[in-house]
């Protein structure tokens, strides 16, 4: 997407900068402190930075907060072959350049996948990690063959404008609802409305889940050895919520210490119907790990 175009709409544009690492030219946003805890947060598939636009000024008032837009989604160039692995190495290689060391990595759907993976493969070293709404495990349906369906259409160089076109004649709001189970704000519902109509972030989206390889992060999960906090919408009807509370027991099993909170009423979308519930249970979970200080007449 072009900045010159696009990124006029960007909420927080003022934290918008432009970094080369790792053989791609990113944008991310950063805010808060500089001295302040580093919270990386990540995306989901098919979103950008706009994602956190209502959570990120509540973090940043006590982290130093770090936002990107994920390999072809909005801003940052595109990965060749976008796989997990890829995905990890290549945010790892933009937090060598920024060089910065996440206290906290904070990941929705996808983004959760891809936090799991930079704390399994040690290339960041968090205290925590925090998964919304997290694409953690391989589920049954459409969710188990996406991938595959996102290949097939991935290999087919019209379909990304296609897919955009499409989108112009159906309702954004009844398309968010019908995926995600969330009920999106107007802002929210502009900003994904904008975001559908372009060739080339669709484009970026379909090549993340043609390359994505949800056994891959399976396997991950016995890689972490941090503390987890998983919070996920129980109306969310992209990833089952189910998967949380699996994934919650399979780590405390292995002796992880894994918070799982199913939040009623709440979709997918779950960080951007409800900000605020979702700073007070990181800020929480940063103080039970230590990476915030503990709150005068807290244990």
């Amino acid at each position: 997407m072009r900045w010159d175009v696009d990124g006029r709409h960007v909420p927080h544009r003022e934290w918008s900068r432009f970094v080369n690492a790792g053989g791609l030219k990113w944008h991310v946003q950063i805010a808060g402190p500089e001295t302040g805890p580093v919270l990386l947060l990540i995306h989901g598939t098919g979103a950008t930075t706009h994602s956190f636009a209502d959570l990120a000024p509540l973090l940043a008032q006590q982290f130093r907060v770090v936002i990107p837009d994920l390999p072809g989604h909005g801003f940052t160039g595109k990965l060749a072959a976008p796989d997990p692995d890829a995905v990890a190495g290549a945010l790892a290689a933009l937090l060598a350049e920024l060089k910065l060391e996440p206290a906290l990595v904070v990941g929705h759907s996808v983004g959760a996948a891809a936090a799991f993976m930079l704390a399994a493969r040690g290339l960041a070293r968090p205290l925590g990690l925090v998964a919304l709404g997290g694409a953690l495990l391989p589920f049954a349906g459409v969710g188990k063959a996406f991938p595959g369906i996102a290949k097939a259409l991935f290999v087919n160089p019209f379909m990304p404008l296609l897919f955009s076109f499409t989108t112009r004649l159906q309702s954004m709001p009844d398309l968010l609802a019908r995926w995600t189970g969330s009920s999106s704000s107007r802002e929210q519902v502009a900003h994904y409305e904008r975001l559908f109509r372009s060739s080339a972030h669709t484009g970026g989206a379909l090549a993340l889940m043609a390359h994505w390889d949800l056994d891959m992060i399976e396997a991950s999960i016995a890689g972490v050895n941090c503390p987890v906090l998983l919070l996920h919408g129980e109306r969310d009807k992209t990833v089952p919520p189910a998967t949380s509370h699996t994934v919650a027991k399979r780590l405390t099993n292995r002796g992880i210490r894994a918070v799982h909170h199913g939040l009623p009423s709440l979709g997918h979308l779950a960080h951007e119907e409800a900000p605020d519930r979702h700073a007070a249970f990181i800020a929480d979970f940063a103080r039970d790990v230590g990476a915030l200080p503990t709150l005068a007449g807290h244990d």
